[in-house]
């Protein structure tokens, strides 16, 4: 079997952004939680997707934001975004997917959690992430743990993580940690690039294995001695960046405790009818091509 797992979050993000507002009959905005129904309803019709979960990030802060201020909150975001993630988790529910709503962590650690969980399961042939989210590389294993891209139809394999960033799955908070992640609101170290970083990295792995001096990087780089200087001189914040990138493989999952409470039965006739008309779905329930009675 293939175990699927959807970062819900990031879903969310993609359907507010790519589709037009729209509004339920009681006026709130619905047109990011008709997205991901769309989105999970064709993702479910694939023939290989039979245990599934999504995580999401249910008040966007998280024990990060203790951490590092600078971290990505829900400052500034757009209200009517904001107030469809409660709807969105009801959605996934009404399909009958199994939701991890973070609250101290983020979706990202939901689905490292059960990789942690279930990931030992001798009947997973396959992990599939869903997800195009760069911490996530760090999950990857092999051809066993993957990361795909379905709306490019691209599955990032370990070698294929090694392709696009330079570096090993282990090394990608690291990686993050000097490049710096925009949308996770971390700046990196000045200077550092995807070039360097992926060059130096390849090498030695993580930021402790760096040498200290560029002599011994046995890395040709141009500005090596520049870049050596300021992760000497700033490498408290690397490492704190780092920290920011590593996700929690211990985030609670606890609502399922085993595999075989992933396993998708079908869409849940009632809930999901009821859950259209409240939204104002008048045609998703057509798509349904499985209920669950």
């Amino acid at each position: 079997m293939k175990l699927h797992l959807v970062d819900a979050t990031f879903e969310l993000f993609r359907a507010y952004y790519s589709r037009p507002p729209r509004r339920a009959p009681d006026g709130r905005p619905v047109n990011a939680v008709q997205g991901i129904v769309d989105s999970m309803l064709s993702l479910l019709r694939e023939p290989d997707v039979t245990h599934i979960g999504a995580a999401t990030d249910y008040v966007i802060e998280s024990w990060r934001n203790d951490l590092f201020p600078g971290y990505k909150s829900s400052a500034g975001m757009d209200p009517d975004l904001l107030a469809q993630f409660r709807d969105a988790e009801r959605a996934l529910e009404a399909l009958g997917i199994a939701v991890w709503p973070m609250v101290a962590d983020e979706a990202d650690d939901g689905i490292a959690a059960a990789i942690e969980q279930f990931g030992s399961d001798p009947r997973i042939e396959q992990i599939v992430i869903c997800s195009v989210d760069k911490d996530l590389g760090q999950l990857v294993a092999g051809d066993r743990i993957v990361l795909r891209d379905r709306m490019r139809q691209i599955t990032y394999d370990e070698a294929g993580i090694i392709g696009k960033f330079g570096v090993e799955p282990g090394s990608i908070p690291d990686y993050l940690a000097l490049v710096g992640d925009s949308s996770d609101g971390f700046p990196g170290l000045p200077g550092w690039g995807a070039k360097s970083a992926s060059a130096v990295l390849a090498r030695w792995k993580h930021l402790e294995g760096i040498p200290a001096s560029a002599l011994d990087w046995e890395v040709p780089l141009r500005n090596a001695s520049r870049l050596a200087a300021t992760l000497d001189q700033q490498r408290a914040e690397a490492l704190l960046y780092r920290r920011l990138a590593i996700l929690n493989r211990d985030a609670d999952i606890s609502r399922t405790p085993t595999l075989d409470s992933l396993e998708w039965h079908g869409v849940p006739r009632a809930e999901f009818v009821a859950l259209c008309d409240e939204l104002g779905f008048d045609t998703v329930r057509e798509r349904v091509h499985r209920w669950a009675d």
